[in-house]
């Protein structure tokens, strides 16, 4: 009897996470924070080393495309001194394109970077940069620290199974699991190979995400319901970055 009060009240704290955060959410931009980090390092030459947070991936800067980071091919051309073009693609399709250019005193990067949907649909987003270490040229550590007033988008939560979800980030990545603690494949044409993301309930409002790739922790979020249900507040920790990302939704 212990037992199956126990399996139950599992059961039920399940059942409840699942219904409480299924629904669309639209981003708040005014009442979140985003933290963007992103180190380039100069290794010889025209050779460089990119890290946009997921490691680094050392190409040259000629405007061919290159192996990069989860299966993609990573392209960067000096059109001037203050302006380089980045581009990346996946199976000969093209993910994203970003437009590179520094201000005249060196110390803000504004970046034009647009992605690229499934369908082929295009999304731009300016965001910018301020210099936080180097002296010169784009070799340094850029980072942003508010979000774009462009920066919109609609997180889809839907029902999965008996006793899960499915996260829709509209990025092209779609992650379905079992509230149960445990790494289930997260899926989609801009999904990281290798990429698993586990859940666990730690009440009936609040649940703990963990994304890996390849077993290694990329980031852990909890997601937080408003006590009315109508508000969803995201705070996404990364290794190694030193303040968290917070996005609030509201419920559509």
């Amino acid at each position: 009897m212990t037992l199956l009060l126990a399996v139950c009240a599992v059961t039920g704290t399940l059942l409840a996470a699942s219904v409480g955060f299924v629904g669309d959410w639209k981003l708040d931009g005014a009442r979140s924070t985003l933290i963007d980090q992103m180190k380039v390092a100069n290794v010889s030459g025209d050779k460089y080393a990119f890290d946009f947070g997921g490691g680094a991936e050392t190409i040259v800067v000629d405007g061919t495309d290159q192996a990069g980071g989860a299966g993609t091919m990573l392209a960067v051309t000096a059109e001037r001194p203050d302006a380089w073009k980045v581009v990346r693609k996946k199976d000969g399709r093209m993910l994203l394109s970003a437009a590179w250019k520094l201000s005249s005193d060196g110390t803000t990067l504004t970046d034009d970077f647009t992605s690229f949907a499934a369908d082929g649909t295009a999304s731009t987003i300016h965001y910018v940069y301020q210099r936080t270490a180097g002296t010169s040229g784009f070799a340094g550590t850029w980072e942003s620290t508010t979000v774009p007033a462009d920066l919109v988008f609609v997180m889809k939560i839907r029902r999965f199974g008996k006793d899960g979800l499915s996260f829709d980030s509209a990025q092209g990545q779609t992650r379905k699991v079992v509230l149960d603690g445990k790494d289930y494949p997260t899926v989609g044409p801009n999904a990281s190979p290798g990429a698993t993301a586990a859940v666990r309930p730690i009440d009936k409002r609040t649940l703990a995400l963990t994304d890996k790739v390849k077993d290694r922790i990329v980031d852990t979020e909890q997601f937080r319901l408003s006590p009315d249900g109508k508000k969803l507040t995201v705070v996404v920790r990364k290794p190694g970055q030193r303040a968290p990302n917070t996005f609030v939704f509201e419920r559509q």
